[in-house]
């Protein structure tokens, strides 16, 4: 039996970037075609099978371990995007200023699929959803470069709402317009996690 459910809802690819450098900057350069590879997006510094540990897993690991890279991407929605900028009170936030590397049109309420879900291409390339990415201060700087004083309102307005991340589970290139089918693990919600122990 398939562990993993193919679903109704087909998104359109509508954006895709990669951040050629973080050091130097974290916006996104626009392409129109991308090729995802076991490392993630070709030219992506987010790159690589593995990548040093963060705050978002310190209760996990000490800071800077080696761990699986499960942030290859970032995708976003347009309809989450949109929402973002409206309650930053910008008429629209141009997904290179918080480094996307592919932004999707179609699927509701996007940035809380499930996680393990898949979104496949016609080529035969799929992306493994991790999970949600939580927003953090990061787009600040871009962002108030490009729209003074509204740098400091991205994480608020982002919450629930900034996409997730994902790493490439089979390679092959997409470009935009192209279709990508949600699949979604074929499994109840865990019946344990309203009574998690969250210390």
């Amino acid at each position: 039996m398939p562990a993993l459910a193919k679903t109704r809802f087909e998104a359109e690819i509508v954006w895709l970037g990669i951040v050629p450098d973080r050091d130097a900057a974290l916006e996104s350069q626009p392409l129109e075609r991308m090729e995802l590879t076991f490392d993630g997006p070709a030219g992506e510094t987010h790159g690589g099978m593995t990548r040093p540990s963060c705050s978002r897993v310190m209760g996990l690991y000490p800071r800077n371990t080696p761990i699986r890279n499960a942030r290859q991407l970032s995708i976003l929605s347009v309809e989450e995007l949109d929402q973002i900028a409206a309650e930053m009170g910008l008429k629209t936030l141009n997904p290179a200023l918080v480094g996307a590397t592919m932004v999707i049109r179609g699927i509701p309420d996007f940035s809380h699929v499930p996680p393990s879900s898949r979104l496949l291409a016609g080529s035969g390339a799929s992306v493994t959803v991790d999970m949600e990415n939580r927003p953090c201060t990061l787009p600040a700087r871009p962002i108030e470069t490009a729209h003074p004083g509204f740098g400091k309102a991205f994480k608020g307005a982002a919450r629930g709402r900034r996409g997730v991340t994902a790493w490439v589970e089979a390679e092959g290139a997409v470009a935009l317009g192209d279709k990508l089918r949600l699949f979604v693990p074929d499994q109840p919600v865990w019946a344990e996690r309203e009574i998690m122990n969250t210390e």
